[in-house]
């Protein structure tokens, strides 16, 4: 973390990713409250944010420990001195596994597996290297990504897994994103509930076979209110709604704060009511979630190229003028963070922290 005095805004150039603290810190308390009403742990994915930074004021606002997307999130979050890592993906191939065995030397790492193929590679690499790795089955509750089905083939899986002894059945997981986009708030809840308890049975006919089941792991920001109070969930996963960004308010329905903004800068008026700034498709992701201007005159429309934005007002306006500096609500933090190099961390409108974002964590 690189600590600052309190330092204005006009001090850095654009385009450039700011997050207001105050608001995260606010988002990640409804998180956190409602984890605890409900008696689960908090196990945030850091796919969003990518920054250890970030992990460690999680951990210190009670996380229990993060989940990471890719490795090379974890081989970061690991070199930063964060110990408690699921990596809710599958690791596949003898590259990866053999950096996942170098991890595992360092952290007690755990990893989604969803074949037999995938657990006797890991199976072999982890008796090889002398060491046992906790692996985590991956439940397809209806996403229809990575998974296996719900009962009896996670059973059958978890046969497989006890048969090696370089590996541990820490539990299962899911990630049940088919129900996000369920505008009604009853058939969400039902939908969810429908999922988690997929996955719920799964843990339990697993224990009821002889396989001890600790962690039953689920829940995203869009749908960690109803999964948290599920009955026999552990943890939930919530990690990008710490942003609050369009995405999260827009299309999954969660009423948390928009925290995460792109500062740009005016370039061009080419009509009273064009505004074009410096901010495009390189500096924020438009693929699942729009960006969202603020403190201008009424938006008609916003649009954006590789290095533009063009804000079309609704009427004319002399405001805002070139040269002048606009924030833009982020579309989706998970698409658009790993495009920078830091986070500029601001309270009451002044930088306080900047936050390095990794280059090794973003791609593999």
């Amino acid at each position: 973390m690189t600590p600052h005095a309190l330092a204005p805004l006009d001090g850095i150039d654009t385009p450039a990713l700011l997050v207001d603290v105050d608001v995260m810190e606010a988002n990640m308390a409804r998180i956190i409250a409602r984890c605890r009403q409900a008696g689960v742990g908090w196990r945030p994915h850091c796919k969003s944010h990518k920054s250890p930074d970030i992990a460690r004021l999680q951990i210190a606002a009670g996380a229990i420990g993060i989940t990471c997307a890719k490795l090379s999130e974890a081989e970061a979050m690991a070199e930063a001195g964060i110990t408690d890592i699921l990596i809710a993906n599958q690791i596949a191939g003898p590259l990866k596994i053999a950096r996942l065995m170098a991890l595992r030397q360092q952290v007690d790492v755990a990893v989604a597996v969803d074949g037999p193929d995938n657990v006797a590679a890991l199976a072999a690499a982890a008796q090889t290297a002398g060491m046992r790795l906790r692996v985590l089955i991956e439940v397809d509750t209806g996403t229809r990504r990575a998974g296996v089905l719900p009962c009896a083939p996670v059973v059958e899986l978890a046969r497989i897994i006890a048969s090696h002894p370089g590996l541990e059945l820490a539990g299962v997981m899911t990630w049940e994103g088919h129900t996000t986009r369920i505008r009604d708030p009853a058939e969400k809840r039902a939908a969810i509930a429908q999922a988690v308890g997929d996955l719920v049975r799964s843990a339990d006919l697993c224990r009821a076979a002889g396989f001890p089941i600790a962690i039953v792991s689920c829940g995203g920001t869009g749908t960690f209110e109803t999964s948290a109070g599920i009955p026999g969930v552990t943890e939930i996963q919530a990690g990008g709604g710490i942003f609050g960004d369009v995405r999260y308010r827009t299309i999954y329905n969660v009423p948390l704060d928009y925290g995460l903004t792109v500062l740009s800068t005016v370039t061009s008026r080419p009509t009273p009511q064009r505004v074009i700034c410096d901010a495009g498709k390189k500096a924020m992701s438009t693929d699942a979630g729009m960006p969202l201007p603020l403190d201008l005159p009424p938006v008609a429309s916003v649009g954006f190229s590789a290095e533009h934005g063009k804000i079309e007002l609704q009427g004319p306006s002399e405001e805002p003028r070139v040269g002048d500096r606009i924030r833009v609500v982020v579309g989706y933090a998970d698409t658009t963070v790993h495009l920078h190099d830091e986070i500029h961390a601001l309270r009451a409108g002044q930088i306080v922290h900047i936050w390095r974002i990794p280059r090794a964590a973003r791609l593999r």
